[in-house]
């Protein structure tokens, strides 16, 4: 990564609205991406993805956190909006000098036109769980779906020494002021496999508050410290879920938001 992208991700930053984007395009292309060398596609789609979305994000910190040394771990974070599935995953790519940060996404996304090669370019683990909408679609869901549950292909990956990310929130949540109660799967992965989690948290320094969160707002997003798991981890399911809302509590704090275990409907 360039020197001037090092320094622009530093704490002591000016007001929000002052902020210029975070990476210029002199730096989306010319950063090397060493880990895609051969894979030109990849790198292709990566840049056009940061080109087009990239000016969204307008400040980082504790990106040292999810740098390459540092794998394998499980980076959890909030998710409330549907482009940033996109752009957040390309943007740790590039920073990450396109070493694979295996996200784990919804299959029914591949029937946007262009999406499959996102997924290529980013190494994406499919989880097979949403229904297609019109459901008539669901009949390609065996061609764009992989026999292997999604998350024990993140086992396997993080047992190769590689980094996995989820939005346990499970679906995009625009409410600026609590977390969903979402799934436990990170939490359970992270027992299972021993390895920590990084939480991270978006948040909107422009956004209204109480109005819900817009597509290609300007954000901010902060990798707090990582969360390691027991040595002698219990899988019990009331382990699990005391341990999902460890990592919660941490995503929540992180992201400015409140988080509850309790079945409570969401705005």
């Amino acid at each position: 990564m360039a020197n001037s992208l090092r320094a622009t991700l530093v704490g002591n930053a000016p007001a929000a609205a002052a902020r210029p984007p975070l990476l210029t395009v002199r730096e989306i292309v010319r950063t090397p991406m060493p880990y895609k060398a051969g894979r030109p596609l990849a790198r292709s789609v990566i840049r056009g993805l940061l080109l087009a979305f990239g000016g969204c994000i307008v400040r980082v910190r504790g990106l040292e956190r999810i740098a390459a040394e540092h794998d394998p771990f499980i980076l959890a974070l909030n998710h409330s909006t549907k482009l940033e599935s996109l752009f957040l995953p390309a943007f740790l790519l590039h920073t990450r000098a396109g070493k694979p940060l295996h996200f784990i996404a919804d299959w029914n996304l591949k029937l946007v036109p262009g999406i499959a090669c996102l997924y290529r370019a980013g190494d994406v683990i499919t989880l097979d769980r949403k229904p297609a909408r019109p459901r008539f679609l669901n009949v390609l869901r065996p061609l764009l779906t992989d026999r292997v549950p999604a998350f024990t292909r993140a086992a396997e990956r993080l047992r190769a020494g590689a980094s996995v990310g989820i939005f346990p929130e499970g679906t995009t949540n625009r409410d600026p002021r609590r977390l969903l109660r979402g799934f436990n799967g990170a939490a359970r992965l992270s027992l299972q496999s021993g390895v920590p989690i990084i939480p991270a948290g978006v948040r909107f320094p422009q956004h209204q508050d109480g109005t819900r969160i817009p597509e290609l707002a300007p954000m901010e997003i902060e990798f707090g410290e990582p969360i390691v798991p027991p040595a002698k981890p219990n899988l019990t399911a009331s382990a699990v879920r005391a341990w999902h809302g460890c990592v919660m509590q941490e995503i929540a704090r992180i992201s400015g938001k409140t988080w509850s275990n309790e079945r409570k409907p969401h705005a």
